[in-house]
């Protein structure tokens, strides 16, 4: 079958990981959700965790685009504070003096 007679569903379910069952569309949001590296996309999905031939692929899929944690990094600016859904360094202070 032809990659123009696959349904779009097919398509898109195009594996990147075989050990996670991560698909190339999967790396890409986490991609558009900040993620800019392979190290990042494996912290996000496990992708690249395990026999990481998959490596290589997720390089490829980032390229060398544009990387919104990296221009805060190069500023001096801390990086994971502005990832979603982590508490930011300030939070994370406060959790652990509430626990001491």
């Amino acid at each position: 079958m032809a990659a123009r007679d696959r349904s779009p569903r097919e398509v898109s379910r195009v594996f990147v990981c075989s050990c996670f069952g991560i698909t190339e569309a999967q790396v890409k949001q986490h991609a558009e959700d900040g993620a800019c590296t392979p190290r990042q996309i494996a912290s996000a999905s496990k992708a690249g965790t395990d026999c990481g031939s998959c490596v290589r692929r997720i390089q490829a899929i980032l390229g060398r685009g544009a990387c919104p944690r990296r221009e805060l990094a190069d500023q001096g600016r801390p990086v994971l504070s502005s990832i979603p859904g982590r508490p930011d360094a300030a939070g994370a202070d406060a959790v652990e003096a509430e626990a001491a």
